[in-house]
């Protein structure tokens, strides 16, 4: 079963839901960033970043920080930019760009499930990022950042979701980026009934977040583990049907050819796959299909056959047979996580935007992959494998700060 329960939400009012949600702020370019905090005095990133503006300035994810930032929250609850629900309750939210559409319900999701292995994950975290965000959490009080769930195609949530969302949502706005957001508030009682739901949901899997859950987790088992109804036990998520996640490649971008000439490098791709120029710039085709730019010329390559090992979840994928066969032993980058001769390009950027960065010759190659699909994710978290750093680029993207989670 899927366990999820409803929550008291903390959110913004309908008025003012449009100028408080956000993207996260890692996301933002620094001017951008900068512009939006000079002329918006309600965006939910004031709360985030609660020291903008200020001379002194306290260490980057400090505590004294992270007490700024839950003075920066008690503050818009005192002048009414947020306000709490009075009843427990489940969210339906749908989120719209052009013809991909996307919905699901925003809940809280069992920490015990995540440790009995129900929720299900495909990547390995770093301690030192899990103890920054659970001490962030510990001091903030909140959890404003939705951990990205799926689940196996359920028609009697489908027709559920669908019949709620034809009603007039609390909120419906649209933002920047061209994207269309909504939410619905569900009544107590219907919230039950969409709960009795997910039992029949055997597991549900981490698409994005890996982090923001592992902290959730580890916060739970320092403070409230041995509590009864401890609000640490759930944790923020937005749980979608797998068909609505879309699903795009990171591609390569390289800084060196590792000493050796074109011609050379050439030669050695050839050794391992077939190298084809192509007549025009396009992203792959199909799996095991990769696009080469390098210098001013573009390529298709494919590995051979014989040197892919088709059975194995991780082996087989596009990401993990690049780095086997072209990243490591002809460019000489061991470890991907580490290593400043590689940058990661998400797959929602033009190719041509991406490949003029190779022709102005701020790189020296990059390697475009076919999207890895929700099933090769799904066998690499069954088998409790990890998926090779930055191979999936997921949407949607949620806003932080539309539907905030209380743990104090």
């Amino acid at each position: 079963m899927a366990e999820i329960v409803g929550f008291r939400a903390i959110r913004p009012t309908r008025d003012k839901v449009h100028l408080v949600a956000t993207r996260p702020y890692y996301t933002y370019k620094n001017n951008v960033l900068k512009a939006k905090l000079e002329d918006n005095p309600f965006t939910f990133l004031h709360i985030i970043n609660p020291e903008f503006g200020k001379a002194n300035k306290t260490k980057a994810n400090s505590n004294e920080r992270f007490e700024h930032v839950k003075e920066q929250f008690k503050r818009f609850i005192d002048d009414g930019i947020l306000h709490q629900d009075k009843e427990e309750r489940l969210y339906i939210y749908r989120q719209t760009k052009g013809t991909f559409s996307c919905l699901g319900v925003i809940a809280g999701s069992s920490v015990q499930e995540y440790d009995n292995g129900k929720i299900k994950k495909h990547e390995a975290t770093l301690t030192s990022r899990e103890e920054m965000f659970t001490r962030y959490l510990d001091v903030v009080g909140f959890n404003a950042e939705p951990v990205l769930l799926t689940y196996e195609n359920n028609q009697q949530i489908t027709d559920f979701l669908i019949d709620q969302s034809h009603s007039r949502p609390e909120y419906e706005f649209s933002t920047t980026d061209s994207v269309k957001h909504e939410l619905w508030c569900l009544t107590v009682e219907k919230t039950n009934h969409l709960i009795s739901l997910f039992v029949d949901i055997e597991s549900t899997y981490i698409a994005d977040g890996h982090h923001r859950s592992a902290s959730s987790a580890r916060l739970h088992h320092l403070k409230g583990a041995n509590k009864k109804n401890s609000p640490t036990a759930y944790f923020l998520s937005f749980l979608v049907q797998e068909n609505q996640v879309e699903i795009l490649a990171y591609n390569r971008l390289v800084k060196t050819l590792n000493s050796m000439s074109v011609t050379e490098f050439c030669f050695k791709l050839k050794q391992v796959g077939e190298l084809k120029p192509l007549t025009k710039l396009t992203n792959p085709s199909k799996e095991h299909e990769l696009v080469l730019v390098l210098k001013n010329e573009a390529y298709t390559f494919t590995p051979f056959k014989h040197l892919i090992d088709k059975n194995h979840p991780v082996n087989a994928l596009d990401a993990e047979i690049l780095t086997q066969l072209v990243l490591k032993p002809i460019l000489g980058i061991e470890d991907l996580k580490t290593s400043d001769q590689i940058v990661f390009s998400p797959g929602n950027e033009p190719i041509e935007t991406v490949a003029n960065k190779i022709y102005c010759g701020k790189y020296e190659l990059g390697f475009f992959l076919y999207p890895a699909t929700i099933q090769q994710v799904k066998k690499v978290a069954d088998h409790r494998m990890n998926m090779p750093p930055k191979s999936t680029w997921v949407e949607p993207k949620l806003r932080s700060g539309l539907t905030i989670y209380p743990i104090d």
